[in-house]
């Protein structure tokens, strides 16, 4: 992690702002080594010792305490960053629910994703995985909720409900319209269900801030005003990147699976259509999960003059000079 600074000596009293990403966020690659780290599924095997030192480590440092007092390199101190981001809530400090980790992601998904690819032509088939995937979503929502301005729980409880329904009858309805489709078309309706529900799902989830607005602050992180214009171009980034992020893995296996059964490759090994299709959809989602959170940038500048008019003259009030705020996008 030395890539990009200017890694200090042990002792080097120079002081690190690791309340910022390590590397450039302006940059799509800097964004996506970034997001790379932090998804990385690795950090799951870090022992409880690991996870205590990089929190001593990250809250003595913000403390005031030097790098020479910690007995740290700064290139040390940034792992340390990372793996407490990885499993420590940034809002409350708790240790958070492993299976809701953002470096849960790709292992999750992959179980999930090559089941439900495999198991999606009966209906008691498709509402069981249908109701796993929406209830891992709810749980790593819920895993992630701010510590600030939490989710209430009767939010997530609705939204979990209303994205299962979605998913299960977007599903079925096109598993039945579909029956006499090639069978390629049909391994793709779980896909075509996923998609669905990110799009009631997330928009759901964050109906608060459709309702009242995004917060909108200056560079130095104060406070202006909240505008609903943001907010739903904030939704609708984190709502195409979360569809794009499924679409290698959802796509590619069932084309690779057809290829095999046109082929009868797998005649005689139907038990390994699972575990290749986790294995695609692994190999997939560990590049796309990162690759995809990094399309959109995560603090989001926005001119005034973009802003709904009563929003601006709020912005303007508070400080006339103004001409650029941010939000912060969510992933």
């Amino acid at each position: 992690m030395s890539e990009g600074k200017d890694v200090g000596p042990l002792g080097d009293e120079r002081r690190v702002d690791i309340e910022k990403p390590y590397w450039d966020q302006s940059t799509y690659r800097g964004r996506a080594l970034h997001f790379l780290t932090v998804t990385n599924p690795l950090n799951l095997f870090a022992t409880a010792k690991q996870l205590e030192h990089a929190r001593d480590v990250v809250v003595k440092y913000r403390k005031g305490d030097s790098l020479r007092q910690l007995g740290v390199t700064e290139d040390e101190l940034w792992k340390c960053k990372y793996l407490y981001d990885s499993a420590f809530h940034p809002d409350t400090g708790e240790k958070m629910l492993m299976i809701g980790r953002m470096s849960a992601q790709v292992p999750m998904n992959m179980m999930i994703s090559g089941c439900m690819l495999t198991f999606y032509k009966t209906t008691t088939h498709v509402v069981f995985w249908q109701w796993v995937n929406q209830s891992f979503n709810a749980l790593v929502n819920y895993t992630n909720r701010s510590g600030s301005n939490p989710i209430p729980m009767n939010t997530i409880l609705q939204s979990y409900a209303i994205a299962t329904g979605g998913a299960v009858v977007t599903a079925l309805g096109l598993n039945r319209l579909l029956r006499n489709a090639p069978p390629l078309v049909g391994r793709l309706v779980p896909f075509a269900a996923v998609a669905a529900a990110n799009c009631v799902n997330i928009p759901f989830m964050r109906m608060p801030e459709l309702q009242n607005g995004i917060e909108l602050l200056t560079e130095d992180g104060r406070k202006v005003g909240n505008s609903k214009r943001a907010a739903r171009k904030a939704i609708g980034a984190v709502t195409l990147s979360r569809i794009l992020m499924a679409s290698p893995s959802m796509i590619l296996a069932p084309i690779v699976i057809n290829f095999m059964d046109r082929r009868q490759l797998l005649r005689n090994a139907k038990w390994a259509t699972v575990p290749i299709q986790v294995l695609i959809c692994g190999v997939c989602l560990t590049f796309a999960t990162p690759l995809c959170c990094a399309l959109f940038v995560q603090r989001v500048p926005i001119s005034v003059d973009d802003l709904e008019p009563e929003v601006r003259e709020q912005v303007l009030s508070k400080d006339p000079s103004l001409q650029t705020v941010y939000y912060n996008k969510g992933l």
